[in-house]
């Protein structure tokens, strides 16, 4: 009997289904790895923005973690939205026993520029959540609110992984997708463990339909790691399935539509 690899996503609901917990067990599915979730709040979303967001409780955190990582076990795990300092510091406990790849997405804004990490978890974040990852993955705004380095070209975005990496994660992967226009007619990303330099490139796509692309390109990291892929080629491959979501994407609602996650089940049958 075959059992696919096992990825937890510990991470906030999208209720419009197009970032979040969603976004993350689309994309493991369509990557051929069994998705499980802890879910670390609740949001009411659409394409339009957050219009409220509530935390659950760390002791409800703890008992899904516990419950499948005890029970099931994961080869590869993927975080998301922790809105407070609490959380980040419950799930980077957890995390410090687990022997899995960790990628650490630091979600600090929605799409819309919804705020979606408090001011005060940022200090948990930079001190204990990103020394547990094997991969960081925050976008230029991000990337901002942990260390202040404002990017604005490519030679910005080495500033910005050299600053992340002084937090302690193994990899950084910085999302260059943010930067103005004019610096560039493709859509970069540096991957670099500060020794090791990855340029990642791909089309940039003019659309409204990139809702969730920062949970999809970390669960997709994470869904290749679990598969056993190196960091490098986990990067390379998280890169294409975005890509190809972007350019798939579709219109929902009045705002910014979603990425289309099963965009490479579509097209192999």
């Amino acid at each position: 009997m075959h059992t696919p690899p096992r990825v937890l996503t510990v991470a906030g609901s999208d209720s419009g289904g197009g970032a979040g917990i969603q976004a993350d067990l689309k994309t493991m599915l369509a990557l051929g790895t069994h998705g499980m979730s802890v879910l670390t709040a609740v949001t009411a979303q659409n394409s339009l923005g957050v219009q409220g967001a509530w935390e659950l409780p760390a002791e409800a955190v703890r008992a899904q973690f516990r419950s499948v990582v005890d029970d099931i076990g994961v080869e590869a795990v993927k975080t998301g939205m922790l809105s407070s300092a609490e959380l980040v510091e419950t799930v980077a406990e957890l995390l410090a026993g687990v022997p899995a790849p960790v990628v650490v997405d630091p979600v600090g804004v929605s799409k819309h520029g919804d705020p979606l990490l408090a001011a005060s978890a940022l200090d948990a974040v930079r001190g204990k959540l990103l020394p547990t990852a094997t991969v960081a993955t925050p976008n230029l705004d991000e990337v901002a609110q942990l260390t202040g380095v404002q990017v604005r070209d490519e030679a910005g975005m080495r500033r910005a992984a050299d600053a992340v990496l002084e937090f302690g994660p193994r990899w950084v992967l910085i999302k260059g997708g943010h930067l103005p226009a004019g610096a560039g007619d493709s859509a970069v990303d540096l991957l670099t463990d500060g020794t090791e330099e990855h340029w990642l490139r791909a089309p940039r796509y003019d659309n409204r339909h990139t809702h969730g692309t920062g949970c999809t390109l970390a669960s997709a990291l994470a869904a290749r790691l679990a598969k056993g892929d190196t960091v490098v080629r986990a990067a390379a491959a998280a890169k294409e399935y975005v890509t190809g979501a972007l350019a798939a994407g579709f219109r929902l609602g009045a705002g910014i539509g979603p990425v289309d996650h099963g965009w490479r089940l579509r097209g192999e049958r």
